[in-house]
């Protein structure tokens, strides 16, 4: 690619004929563009970077079809500049660096240039350095777009050098207020075509869009198409029935017509990404809150989204040991069994296992006591001298262990009243530490009123000797 090839926003419209809806359709002017108020309202920080033409690299993070692509555009027609868009999957760092050192020359007879890296997180850190001469000197204003946490993913040196703009998924709302458009522009859009759509269908497409306004407007091009593909018929059947004029046998975008357009609905969900650890996050949040309601829907995205069902399944069981503990013992082995379910059934049966172990721990009485006693045992063996076992504790299976008085004054706990010795079993150190403190939810509190009468025996041998 030339540095001085035509810019895409300079492609005539006779050009983009045969191109997408989504395509067609993509704003050209801050006017036109839809959502981010955050950022582009007036006052707000990116629209007055826009309007100083401030010169500064700039990272755009948020889920696809949030107009990443299409601001940059929008930036690069405000400024004048050449702009240049590479996919880091489609393209590779050597020809970037080609670019880069044509952008440089340029910049020296006063023309600037504006790099657009598509999935900028792509790029491996190493790769990710070839940037940081350029963008630090001027050469080029580096515009990156990542679906990812740039904090992850993006090295330190390059984020120091740019302005991360968080974009958020657009509104239902703000996605039939763009299919509107779509169906009203006779230029660009479907006007020419002349095809109606009911509300309901439009809400459907926004709902099913998941703030994805490429998603939605793909979607309303394919219901267009099947919309006019069943006219003839619907016209033939009209002219059939006296009683109906032709005036009804117009085509219209349905609900049913937009369902089946749509097929089934795709979450926005990455295995690998932040929609993975966010949606595991509410689901576990949900079961500690007790909301069976809300765990049973995140459950749902999680495995509709294609998550692998193992994952959740090792989850909720670490959710029973975390969260429930003892206070419903039996938690742990429902979920065990929910997990053996679902390996031995498989999807979708095997996922009722889970759904059932989910709402189990929802609604089951929680305590986090074992959990954390268990971070204090952990604190404590990090910030403490390991002590030897103390003599009386030790095993002494020979004489010269026994003559060395391992096992002296050891208590045999079932030989005497109440099968409890008072005898100190942690390092002295640790004396009296107390890590373990039940909770009076479920079984807890019976485990409670245990320990407290394990004291009273100890109290009443001690006070005895």
């Amino acid at each position: 690619m030339s540095l001085f090839d035509a810019s895409p926003l300079a492609a005539p419209a006779a050009a983009k004929a045969g191109a997408p809806l989504a395509e067609r359709m993509r704003p050209r002017t801050l006017d036109e563009y839809v959502g981010q108020e955050h950022l582009l309202a007036p006052g707000k920080p990116l629209r007055i970077a826009i309007e100083r033409d401030d010169p500064a690299s700039m990272i755009f993070w948020g889920p696809p079809g949030t107009g990443k692509t299409t601001l940059a555009k929008i930036i690069a027609a405000l400024t004048n500049a050449s702009f240049i868009e590479f996919s880091a999957v489609m393209s590779g760092i050597k020809e970037i660096k080609q670019v880069m050192v044509e952008a440089e020359k340029a910049a020296r007879f006063g023309s600037r240039t504006i790099l657009f890296i598509d999935e900028i997180h792509r790029f491996n850190k190493a790769q990710q350095d070839a940037f940081l001469p350029y963008v630090e000197r001027g050469s080029i204003r580096l515009i990156g777009a990542t679906t990812e946490n740039p904090s992850f993913e993006l090295n330190a040196a390059l984020l120091s050098r740019c302005r991360v703009y968080t974009l958020q998924p657009l509104t239902e709302a703000q996605v039939i207020s763009l299919l509107h458009r779509a169906l009203a522009d006779e230029t660009r859009g479907l006007g020419a075509s002349d095809i109606p759509a009911d509300e309901d269908a439009l809400a459907t497409i926004a709902s099913y869009a998941s703030g994805d306004a490429r998603n939605a407007l793909n979607a309303l091009e394919v219901a267009a198409n099947m919309a006019i593909a069943a006219k003839p018929q619907s016209l033939a059947h009209a002219q059939s029935e006296s009683s109906v004029s032709n005036q009804s046998a117009q085509p219209v975008i349905t609900k049913a017509l937009a369902a089946e357009a749509l097929q089934r609905r795709v979450l926005l969900y990455d295995k690998q990404g932040e929609q993975h650890y966010d949606i595991i996050s509410a689901l576990h949040k949900s079961v500690r809150n007790s909301d069976a309601d809300a765990a049973l829907y995140w459950l749902g995205r999680m495995l509709q989204a294609g998550e692998d069902p193992m994952y959740v399944a090792r989850r909720i069981v670490r959710m029973a040991v975390e969260d429930i503990g003892l206070a419903a013992p039996e938690a742990l082995n429902l979920c065990l069994s929910a997990r053996d379910a679902m390996h031995f059934l498989g999807s979708p049966e095997g996922e009722l296992a889970l759904a059932q172990a989910v709402v189990y721990l929802a609604l089951a009485p929680k305590s986090n006591a074992v959990y954390t006693a268990y971070g204090k045992v952990l604190a404590d063996i990090e910030r403490t001298a390991a002590e030897p076992v103390p003599l009386h504790l030790r095993n002494a299976p020979t004489k010269l262990m026994k003559s060395l008085d391992y096992g002296r004054d050891y208590q045999y706990a079932h030989d005497l009243e109440g099968k409890v010795a008072d005898m100190e079993c942690l390092p002295p150190s640790l004396v009296g530490r107390r890590y373990y403190q039940p909770t009076q939810e479920g079984r807890e509190k019976t485990l409670a009123q245990r320990m407290d009468e394990i004291a009273r025996i100890r109290a009443i041998k001690r006070n005895t000797e």
